[in-house]
C-alpha cells in the first residue's frame, strides 16, 4: 500500500488507512486495532506521502527517512523504542538522517517517525521500491 492512503489523524494515536470517501469526509481504519472511524473535514489529517523532515539543506520526504530506517534495521523493527530518552532518540535519528535540523525536528517528531515506522513494518507496508516502479510505469503510460 502506498503512503498516499496512510493517514495520521490529529488527536488519535497511530496510523489509519483510507477506506472510503464520504460526502463530509472519509472512513479510515486503524492500523493498531482495525477499528473503523468516520473522519470529518474539520479534523487535522496528514497524509504520510505529504510529510517531510527538515534537514540543514532541504526537506526530505518521510518515505526516504522510512527507507533509511528500513535499510539500517534490515527490514526489522527499530532498535530504539519511542519511549527511550531524548538523547538516545536523537543519536539514532542522526544515524538515519545525518543532516536533520536539530532546531526544527523535535524529540516528539522523532518518536512519531519511529512509532510510524514500527507500525508500518508490522503491517508489511514498507515496500516502497515496488510502488516506485508502478508509479514510473503509470507516468510513462500517461506521457504517451
Amino acid at each position: 500500500m502506498s503512503l498516499e492512503k496512510v493517514l495520521a489523524i490529529g488527536g488519535k494515536p497511530g496510523l489509519y488507512k483510507l477506506i472510503a470517501q464520504t460526502r463530509g469526509g472519509f472512513v479510515a481504519e486503524s492500523l493498531m486495532d482495525n477499528k473503523r472511524i468516520s473522519v470529518n473535514m474539520q479534523q487535522n489529517v496528514s497524509v504520510l506521502s505529504e510529510i517531510a523532515i527538515y534537514t540543514l539543506t532541504e526537506e526530505v520526504p518521510l518515505k526516504e527517512v522510512l527507507k533509511n530506517i528500513k535499510k539500517k534495521e534490515n527490514g526489522g523493527p527499530t532498535s530504539v523504542k519511542a519511549k527511550d530518552s531524548k538523547d538516545k532518540l536523537e543519536e539514532y535519528f542522526f544515524e538515519v538522517l545525518p543532516e536533520y535540523d536539530e532546531d526544527r525536528v523535535y524529540a516528539s517528531d522523532i518518536k512519531k517517525v519511529i512509532q510510524w515506522y514500527n507500525l508500518l513494518q508490522q503491517h508489511n507496508m514498507l515496500d516502497f521500491e515496488e510502488e516506485s516502479t508502478t508509479e514510473q510505469v503509470k507516468k510513462t503510460d500517461e506521457e504517451e
